[in-house]
Order: C-alpha cells, then sequence, then structure tokens
C-alpha cells in the first residue's frame, strides 16, 4: 500500500501548478484525501481536503481561491491544483487518505505519503 505526491517543482510566481497524489494497494475512491504543506523549519500544516462526499474542507482561508481539488478515479488520483502561485506557497506537499474523515492531524489518517517540493521563484 502505497500513497505518492508527485508533481512538484521550480514554478514562477503567478503560474499554476497541478500535484497528484496517487494511491496503490487500495482504492482510494471515496476516500477522504487532505493535502498537508510544510515550510522549511515551520511545522507541517493542513491546507484543504477533499471529503468523502466530495465537498472540499479549507483549513486556511487564504488559499480558498486558488486552491482546489479533483478525483480521477479510473487512475486513483487525487489533485491539487493551485493558480497564481505566489512565492508563500513553496513548501513541501504531502497527501493522506482516510475511509472516514479530513483531520487537521496527518496521524489520524490511514495512509500518508512522501511529499513533493513546490519552490516558487522568479
Amino acid at each position: 500500500v502505497q500513497l505518492q505526491a508527485s508533481g512538484g517543482g521550480l514554478v514562477q510566481p503567478g503560474n499554476s501548478l497541478r500535484l497528484s497524489c496517487v494511491a496503490s494497494g487500495f482504492n482510494m475512491d471515496g476516500y477522504a484525501v487532505q493535502w498537508f504543506r510544510q515550510v522549511p523549519g515551520k511545522e507541517r500544516e493542513p491546507v484543504l481536503c477533499l471529503r468523502t462526499d466530495n465537498r472540499l474542507d479549507y483549513y486556511e482561508s487564504s488559499v480558498m481561491a486558488r486552491f482546489t481539488m479533483s478525483r480521477d478515479n479510473p487512475k486513483n488520483t487525487v489533485y491539487l491544483h493551485i493558480d497564481t502561485l505566489k512565492p508563500e506557497d513553496t513548501a513541501v506537499y504531502t497527501c493522506a487518505a482516510d475511509r472516514r474523515s479530513c483531520s487537521a492531524f496527518a496521524s489520524d489518517f490511514d495512509y500518508r505519503g512522501q511529499g513533493t517540493l513546490v519552490t516558487v521563484s522568479s
């Protein structure tokens, strides 16, 4: 069983990016899937979650207009779409999945993946 985040890289401010969270070894359809991010030197923080009913919960109001998520069930993948990237979005982004619900704490999730680094800089 594995959860893998990918799609990060060096991006210029104002551009868009799509991160992928790919599950293997289990069917992620219907799971709550959440993204966290961690800025170097700071604690990991929850960002937003795609609930089991496919509605979004945001933990950071500052990203509501720019971040969204979507599922691709045949690919067993959930995406994080980020528009108008800002330097303060620079962080390691990780995803987590749970069959029941979202949570502010990564330890509450059934599965947690490795991160992907997003660097926003000109």
